[in-house]
């Protein structure tokens, strides 16, 4: 394991990704308008916690202890990590129920707008001797009837071979592994990068005081993950995992589906290589 690898902390990348969060999303200042709808889902989620405590005589102990690992993940900002690893797996499957296209997945903590813009044919931004197997990406992005989408955008960003996300760990240039892929008149696009690496959501914060507690385990598989959109269309997020990669069937945040897994293969050249098409659905 290497020295960037030991420090990259919870702290760090939590207080990143909070940050990211704040300046990048849209966020509501307040409950939003729908006093009816927020009535509802707040009251629930709170009957829902008195139930569990019913249910299981929770006792003043364990309830204390609830509470100052609730704090805790605020002070560590790791509200984002604890958010997207194990509540937005269900409110991407309820968003994209009635999609036609390609199976969308979890976005994750990780993003971040403004990748450098790429042709349709390129290289992900990366260092000199990049570690990780050399991965070539293809495929073509359509609408739901198979019509190609001209000058698709794909913007990409990956994990390294230490499972790290520039901008997130120490010692990363900083648009690593991450670039805006325009796809060509037919909607192709060839991206070369490299294969990333299962890794360990950060378990030295409060995120991994619940793993370690619950005897859970802190891995995610292997991903690359991607926003696809077109003028008109749905804008697209996903995540494409390997097949039999490690974690594919018990990740830690729940967020493979079968239709999202790649099984990529040597072509001529050696290089390992597969195909996969995106279809986007209409803008309603």
């Amino acid at each position: 394991m290497s020295e960037t690898t030991l420090k990259a902390t919870a702290a760090a990348s939590g207080a990143s990704a909070t940050e990211r969060f704040l300046t990048d999303k849209t966020v509501s200042s307040g409950p939003g308008t729908d006093t009816s709808r927020v009535n509802t889902l707040a009251a629930e989620v709170i009957t829902a916690v008195h139930d569990v405590i019913r249910q299981h005589q929770v006792t003043y102990e364990e309830y204390n202890a609830l509470k100052s690992w609730l704090i805790s993940v605020g002070q560590d900002g790791e509200w984002p990590l604890f958010l997207d690893v194990w509540v937005e797996h269900v409110v991407e499957e309820v968003a994209g129920a009635a999609r036609k296209g390609t199976k969308g997945t979890i976005e994750g903590p990780y993003y971040v707008p403004g990748a450098p813009a790429l042709p349709s044919v390129a290289t992900l931004p990366m260092r000199e001797n990049e570690a990780g197997t050399p991965l070539l990406f293809q495929g073509q992005v359509t609408d739901v009837s198979g019509q190609p989408l001209a000058g698709a955008l794909l913007e990409m960003w990956q994990a390294d071979d230490d499972g790290l996300y520039a901008q997130f760990a120490p010692g990363i240039t900083e648009w690593n592994l991450r670039g805006s892929v325009v796809a060509d008149a037919e909607g192709r696009f060839a991206v070369t990068t490299v294969q990333p690496a299962p890794y360990q959501i950060p378990t030295d914060g409060s995120c991994g005081r619940l793993i370690a507690a619950a005897g859970w385990h802190a891995w995610r598989p292997a991903h690359l993950h991607l926003k696809v959109s077109a003028p008109d269309h749905e804008a697209l997020t996903t995540q494409l995992y390997f097949k039999g990669g490690e974690h594919i069937e018990d990740d830690v945040a729940s967020a493979v589906k079968p239709e999202l897994v790649l099984d990529p293969r040597p072509n001529v050249e050696g290089v390992h290589a597969v195909t996969y098409d995106f279809v986007l659905d209409p803008v309603v």
